[in-house]
């Protein structure tokens, strides 16, 4: 089972991947302060999201959310999407196919 690096992707934040095959990956985020970003961005695969963990304010294309533990959501391929942290914690997210920019 392959052990996967922790990535810095900004200022107080981590991605590491769980798991991956050519057609799924499993991926966790971890904020570590309030106000950390997941920048703004987009991308050809389909993406659920997982709060595992703290609260997070989401732009999902022309629309904002807030996401608490437990709570989830599918962002579909292409739509621009970012988020903020309000509360640290730990997103997963799963990503199809698998995102090979990841690895």
């Amino acid at each position: 089972m392959p052990n996967f690096p922790i990535v810095s992707t900004g200022e107080h934040v981590t991605r590491q991947v769980l798991s991956d095959h050519p057609d799924l990956m499993v991926v966790a985020f971890r904020f570590y302060a309030t106000g950390a970003i997941g920048a703004l961005h987009s991308h050809p695969h389909v993406q659920a999201t997982y709060v595992e963990s703290g609260r997070f304010r989401f732009t999902l294309g022309e629309h904002e959310q807030e996401f608490g533990p437990g709570e989830s959501f599918v962002i579909p391929p292409g739509q621009t999407h970012g988020c903020t942290c309000l509360e640290p914690g730990t997103l997963v997210d799963s990503f199809t196919p698998r995102r090979d920019d990841f690895l």
